[in-house]
């Protein structure tokens, strides 16, 4: 009988076919972070989505933020199910801010221990996690 070989497990990836997100993740692509803002009422606006949050109005223009920003809020992941994370243990995922405005929601990276290496307040650029179609936009301390 053949020995069955392990499945080497996968990212959960975003759909490209998305309406409200496809343009930001075929900007990814090319390490861009692209976020809109209301040409109306100049609200940042993030999450893409068709219409302003400020004013519901629907002239959204595509930035590109310039990738710095600061981390507003962190967790260390201890234990994770999904066999993807699951060797990753320990991981930080931070909401981020960064300068242009978006909060955004990712893994921090190039730190040895999440648990002493990442703070609130703390400085981080982008670093990118490439793959075929697009790249996933993470954070490393700067």
């Amino acid at each position: 009988m053949a020995e069955e070989q392990k499945k080497v497990p996968t990212r959960p990836m975003p759909k490209l076919t998305e309406l409200d997100t496809a343009d930001f993740w075929h900007a990814t692509k090319n390490k861009e972070f692209k976020y809109q803002q209301c040409a109306n009422c100049q609200t940042i606006v993030w999450h893409p989505r068709a219409h302003c949050t400020g004013c519901v109005d629907g002239d959204l223009q595509w930035k590109t933020s310039k990738g710095q920003g600061t981390i507003y809020s962190f967790s260390v992941v201890r234990l994770s199910y999904h066999p993807f994370f699951r060797s990753k243990v320990p991981y930080a995922v931070a909401y981020v801010d960064l300068d242009e405005g978006p909060r955004f929601l990712t893994n921090v990276t190039g730190v040895e221990d999440p648990l002493t290496d990442v703070h609130i307040g703390q400085r981080v650029t982008l670093d990118w996690e490439e793959y075929e179609e697009l790249s996933i936009p993470l954070v490393k301390p700067v």
